[in-house]
């Protein structure tokens, strides 16, 4: 697993297309649960997964970060497996947003600790983690 993490319009997504030109992409809806990334994933297929922190701006309703965390790690892990099974490259387009000013609304501040928690856990698992900036693709990992 790859992920590439920057701040808003950074060149992230340019930055995925260019080094994966046949890949597919999914955007992780605030409805469903992560866990249904895994049916988007083809065979020898390098799948782009997008939308993390929307995605994530649904569990602002759950007040139980450990629970959240675990079911992030834990449906991270099975999706790795699947996707190496199927032999199809699995790539993350997080946004940085711990840079910057704090945001008054706690709401808005425990977004941006669930972001940081799910990217720590994201390059735990990944064997690659990319920061882009400015169109600027620098390997962290």
């Amino acid at each position: 697993m790859q992920l590439f993490i920057g701040g808003a319009c950074a060149g992230k997504r340019d930055a995925v297309a260019a080094r994966f030109p046949k890949a597919q992409w999914w955007r992780l809806d605030a409805a469903q649960p992560f866990s249904d990334s895994q049916q988007a994933l083809v065979a020898n297929t390098p799948l782009v997964i997008t939308g993390v922190l929307e995605w994530l701006g649904a569990a602002l309703e759950r007040d139980d970060n450990d629970a959240l965390r675990q079911q992030w790690q834990g449906d991270m892990a099975a999706l790795c497996q699947r996707a190496e099974a199927l032999n199809a490259s699995l790539i993350f387009i997080a946004n940085e947003v711990g840079r910057g000013i704090v945001p008054m609304q706690p709401e808005k501040r425990r977004l941006r600790d669930l972001n940081g928690w799910f990217t720590q856990g994201a390059t735990v698992q990944a064997e690659q983690v990319w920061y882009v900036r400015h169109g600027l693709v620098m390997a962290l990992k």
